[in-house]
């Protein structure tokens, strides 16, 4: 039995040897896997576990409040009021229609539309509702259901309602600044957000004690104030609506600027919305602001701005007199005045900005050339048109959407440019907002300095610190001193000789101003017959001029002639609102 036994021992051996063989092979392996996996290929699978578990969360900055004057004191416009989003991981919900069942009578709406939300297969956030209160927040986070959750967000709010909604703009529900001043200044109103990166269990929930958690703070926007005065602007809101009543306009708008420093004061137009209902907009042309949007040809109020660039050239004078045949012919055209001018005769500059002859504007352009419509007078006009007065490009208010209007080029362009260059003297053939014609006029009655039209007064940052926003001076020398000196005069003289209910005592206060009637241009060229804008460009001061007033009335249809029938109205109400509220002081005696 020896040698079977030594035999069978001898095979024991063997196998023991080649289970150990084995044993060690596959602990080899073990090991240089683990070795691939935890060494070498570390960065790669702590990634790709991370990434189930890693979330990376944007923290909202508080946005910007907005404020105006409101006497000496500020108040609120446009506030935050915290409300809370709704949102779902669908990795992390266990049971999509059981959690949709239970936040349907917190949330309210359609149980079944969040289980399909839920079912979103490339989403790892998923909002389900938007401006939840504080009550609906606590009631759903008592639920503790996996991968659902709330973020708060700001919402704004209007303590004033609708008061200077155009002006405003509002914020949509993705957090940017739509229109007005919440577009214009979006960047400093959002801040800049904060980032949480977090590791999370199973269920979603960051785990506070990984190193792996990170933080930035969010930084605030900046809270502003702007140079709109509450009361002015209420008023001027009030006035405007009811002149578009009156007038059976289509819309209107209307403006009150500081004219030694650009500040607006008041700016509004009929019709209007609430920006705390902006969703509810069917006509989205109610979101812009037209006072800065909206270019017309302004009529003859442009004559003011004509006879100033004559005077400022001196090609003319204040006495000067001149034979007003009471048409002219150009390029085979013939340009004519209204019924009221009286015929041909001797004229003066007072006369022709009260009785607003087109042949008068049309004849100033003629001096600018030496006595004819000519190269030299298209370009000495178009060099004030656009480099002094600033026409055909935006002024720069803080306003989402500002058109820039229009000029023509000065260049023969084989077209009649001749007759083009005679209807821009009297505010034809060219296009202007009335914040460009308030900047404008503001020039030259402020002895010659274009001021960027502003709605910015003060700016608190996100440290607390307060900074005033000084005037910007764009140009200066637009106009002599002493041009603007000669128009005061003239402008009060057609005050003077237009009726207004009530009147104005020109001893106690400076008043002037210049009516426009502007024909409306059809789309294919040439002019309606029946249809016509208002417009009307003033001042009203104590010693000297303090604030311009423009007022633009589309399409008015209460008879009349629309700048004088429409516009006026509204100039001499707004006029004398700046009165008898003490915002002017009277002349010293």
């Amino acid at each position: 039995m020896a040698p079977q036994n030594k035999n069978e021992f001898s095979q024991a051996v063997k196998r023991i040897r080649v289970w150990y063989a084995l044993l060690v092979l596959v602990l080899a392996v073990f090991t240089v896997r683990l070795f691939y996996v935890q060494i070498i290929r570390y960065d790669h699978y702590r990634a790709a576990a991370l990434s189930d578990q890693l979330k990376q969360y944007e923290i909202p900055a508080t946005r910007g409040t907005i404020s105006a004057h409101d006497g000496d004191s500020v108040l609120p416009i446009v506030l935050n009021q915290q409300l809370y989003t709704l949102y779902a991981d669908p990795l992390f919900v266990k049971n999509r229609q059981a959690a949709a069942d239970k936040l349907a009578p917190i949330v309210g709406g359609d149980a079944a539309k969040y289980a399909e939300l839920m079912n979103a297969k490339k989403s790892r956030y998923v909002v389900l509702a938007k401006k939840l209160s504080d009550q609906q927040q606590k009631a759903i986070a008592q639920l503790k259901l996996p991968g659902i959750g709330t973020v708060a967000q700001d919402f704004r709010t209007y303590p004033q309602g609708s008061l200077a909604s155009q002006v405003l703009g509002f914020v949509n529900d993705e957090g940017q600044g739509k229109y007005g001043v919440e577009q214009a200044l979006n960047n400093r109103l959002k801040g800049k957000p904060g980032q949480l990166k977090a590791i999370t269990d199973a269920n979603g929930v960051p785990l506070a004690a990984s190193r792996d958690n990170t933080r930035v703070a969010p930084k605030n926007g900046d809270d502003l104030v702007l140079t709109i005065d509450l009361a002015l602007q209420q008023q001027l809101e009030g006035i405007v609506a009811q002149g578009v009543k009156d007038t059976k306009a289509t819309a209107a708008s209307a403006l009150i600027m500081d004219l030694h420093t650009g500040a607006v004061k008041a700016m509004g137009n009929a019709p209007t919305y609430d920006p705390g209902q902006y969703f509810k907009v069917d006509d989205a042309s109610l979101f812009q602001n037209a006072a800065v949007a909206h270019p017309i040809e302004v009529g003859s109020s442009m004559k003011a701005l004509t006879t100033a660039a004559a005077l400022d050239q001196g090609v003319i004078k204040p006495d000067t007199t001149y034979y007003d045949p009471s048409f002219w012919i150009v390029d085979q055209f013939r340009i004519t005045n209204i019924e009221e001018d009286g015929g041909a005769g001797t004229r003066d500059l007072n006369q022709l900005l009260n009785l607003s002859l087109n042949t008068g504007a049309t004849w100033e352009l003629m001096q600018m050339g030496g006595g004819q419509i000519n190269d030299k007078a298209r370009n000495a006009w178009h060099d004030y048109l656009a480099n002094r007065y600033m026409f055909g490009k935006p002024t720069g208010i803080e306003q989402g959407y500002e058109s820039p209007g229009y000029v023509p080029a000065p260049a023969d362009n084989g077209a009649g440019i001749d007759l083009t260059y005679a209807n821009t003297a009297f505010g034809q053939a060219m296009t202007a907002t009335p914040v460009q014609m308030a900047a404008a006029l503001s020039a030259v009655l402020n002895g010659g300095t274009y001021y960027q039209p502003r709605l910015l007064d003060s700016v608190v940052d996100g440290n607390g610190q307060s900074h005033q926003v000084a005037p910007k001076v764009v140009k200066r020398g637009v106009v002599s001193a002493k041009t603007g000196q000669a128009l005061i005069p003239m402008m009060q003289y057609v005050v003077q000789h237009h009726n207004f209910s009530p009147g104005f005592d020109q001893n106690t206060y400076t008043v002037g101003g210049k009516t426009g009637t502007a024909q409306i241009a059809k789309p294919g060229g040439g002019y309606y017959d029946n249809l016509f804008n208002g417009t009307y460009v003033g001042f009203v001061g104590g010693d000297q001029p303090q604030y311009v007033i423009v007022v633009f009335v589309y399409k008015p249809t209460n008879g009349g002639y629309a700048g004088t029938a429409a516009a006026q109205p509204l100039f001499g109400k707004l006029a004398h609102l700046l009165i008898n509220d003490s915002y002017i002081m009277p002349k010293r005696q």
